[in-house]
C-alpha cells in the first residue's frame, strides 16, 4: 500500500511500549503528525494485534546507506541513505563524518546543516580528525590532527548550529581544552578512537565528555593493570556508551557486559553504517579510503580494518532482543529515548507519548519490522487482514 497520512488513526490491539512499561492489547491514537491523548470515535483503526508498537528508532552515529554517502554523498544522495534507514525504522538520525581536510569538512557541514534545517537529519557528528593515529580504524592516518580547540570552533560553527557531536581523542594535545570548549557549546564531546589510559579518560569525563564513541572499539582493550579507558568509561554514571550490536563489532557477553555495568539508561544502539547498509555487497568509499562489502562486513582494502558497518537499527533490535535476551523495555530506552535525551530531542521524539511527533515502529511477535510511521505517516504500512 502506498504511504499516506495518518489523519486520525487509532493502532489497537498490539502490546504498545510506553515510557511507564508495556501495555498489553494497548490502544495508540494518532491525530496528524502527533500522538494524541485520544482520538475521536469515527477514527480509522488498525487492528495489530499479535504485533508490539515501539518508539521509532533513533541513531545518533551514522555515515550512511542505501548506496550513499553521508560524508561525500550530493544533497539527493543523503536523502537517499536518510530514507532507507527509515524504511528500516529509524526515523531520527545524525549524519556522521569521517576523517578529511578541514576546509572539506567545514564546507560538508554547510551543506548537510541544510538537511537539518529541513527536518531531514537531527544534526551532524564530526567522527574526525581529532583523533589517535594509534586507533585510527578506518579512517586516513595522513588527514589526522590535533584537537585544536580553534580547528574544532571551525567546524562547530560551520554547521550553523547542527553539530550535535565530536569525537575526541582527548588525550592528545588540546584534547581537554576542546572537550572543555565543546561543554560550553552545548555539544557532545564524545571520546574515541582512543590511545588513552584510565588516568587521562578519567580527566577527558571531569572536562565534560558525556559518550563513549563505539565502546571497545578502537581504543586499548581492559588489560589487569592497565584498565584503560573502557573501564573508566563503564564505571562512570557521566557517560553513555554507544554499542554496535551486528555480531561483528561485538561479542554477545561483551554487550551484556555494557548493560550489566552501565544499565539500560547509559547505553545508545548505535549503527555506525556506511553506504551498503541495506544497499549489498561490493566496492565502496569511506572518505578517501576504499572499502570492500563481503557478506554484510565491511572491511579497508588495504590493511582489513573494519569499516563501519551495514547494519540497521531494526536488526540491532532484534539482535539485542532474540539473541541478547535484553529485555523489550531496555531495548527501547537503549534504541530510541537515550540518544533522542543525548540529542536534546526528547521533547518530541523517543518515546509513544501524546504531543510528541507519531515517530513509531510495528514488529511482529519475532521482532521483525513490518511498520514504520514517521510524523504521522505511514513509510511502511503494515499489512493488515
Amino acid at each position: 500500500m502506498a504511504p499516506r497520512a495518518a489523519d486520525s488513526t487509532v493502532l489497537a490491539g498490539a502490546r504498545v511500549v510506553l515510557p511507564t512499561g508495556t501495555v498489553e492489547d494497548g490502544r495508540l491514537a494518532v491525530e496528524g503528525a502527533r500522538i494524541a491523548a485520544a482520538a475521536p470515535e469515527d477514527a480509522r483503526t488498525v487492528d495489530l494485534t499479535g504485533h508490539w508498537v515501539v518508539p521509532g528508532f533513533v541513531d545518533m552515529h551514522n555515515h550512511g546507506g542505501g548506496g550513499a554517502s553521508f560524508t561525500s554523498g550530493t544533497a539527493d544522495e543523503v536523502l537517499t541513505g536518510i530514507r532507507t534507514h527509515r524504511e528500516h525504522g529509524t526515523t531520527t538520525m545524525v549524519a556522521s563524518t569521517v576523517t578529511g581536510e578541514m576546509d572539506f569538512l567545514a564546507r560538508r557541514a554547510g551543506e548537510l546543516s541544510e538537511l537539518v534545517e529541513q527536518g531531514d537529519l537531527a544534526g551532524i557528528h564530526f567522527e574526525g580528525p581529532f583523533i589517535s593515529p594509534c586507533r585510527k580504524g578506518a579512517h586516513s592516518e595522513q588527514l589526522l590532527r590535533y584537537p585544536d580547540p580553534a580547528e574544532v570552533r571551525k567546524l562547530v560553527d560551520a554547521a550553523r548550529g547542527a553539530a550535535r557531536m565530536v569525537t575526541l581523542a582527548t588525550e592528545l594535545p588540546g584534547g581537554l581544552d576542546s572537550v572543555r570548549l565543546l561543554a560550553e557549546l552545548g555539544v557532545i564531546a564524545a571520546i574515541g578512537h582512543t590511545d588513552a589510559t584510565y588516568a587521562q579518560t578519567v580527566e577527558a569525563i571531569d572536562a565534560g565528555a558525556t559518550v563513549a564513541t563505539h565502546l571497545f572499539n578502537a581504543m586499548p582493550p581492559i588489560a589487569h593493570r592497565e584498565p584503560g579507558p573502557i573501564t573508566a568509561l563503564l564505571e562512570d554514571d557521566r557517560i553513555t556508551v554507544e554499542l554496535i550490536n551486528d555480531g561483528t563489532h561485538l561479542h554477545p557477553a561483551v554487550l551484556e557486559l555494557a548493560y550489566r555495568h552501565k544499565g539500560a539508561d547509559r547505553v545508545a544502539l548505535i549503527t555506525d553504517a556506511m553506504d551498503a547498509a541495506g544497499f549489498g555487497d561490493g566496492e565502496y568509499q569511506l572518505g578517501p579510503l576504499a572499502v570492500e562489502v563481503r557478506d554484510g562486513v565491511a572491511r579497508l582494502v588495504e590493511g582489513g580494518s573494519i569499516a563501519g558497518s551495514t547494519l540497521t537499527l531494526d536488526t540491532a533490535f532484534r539482535r539485542a532482543v532474540t539473541l541478547d535476551r535484553i529485555p523489550v523495555e531496555d531495548v527501547v530506552r537503549s534504541i530510541s529515548a537515550n540518544p533522542a535525551r543525548l540529542l536534546g530531542v526528547d521533547d518530541r521524539v523517543g518515546s509513544l507519548e501524546a504531543g510528541k511527533d507519531a515517530d513509531l515502529v510495528v514488529l511482529d511477535e519475532d521482532f521483525v519490522l513490518k511498520g514504520v510511521m514517521r510524523r504521522g505517516e505511514w513509510i511502511v504500512e503494515p499489512k493488515t487482514a
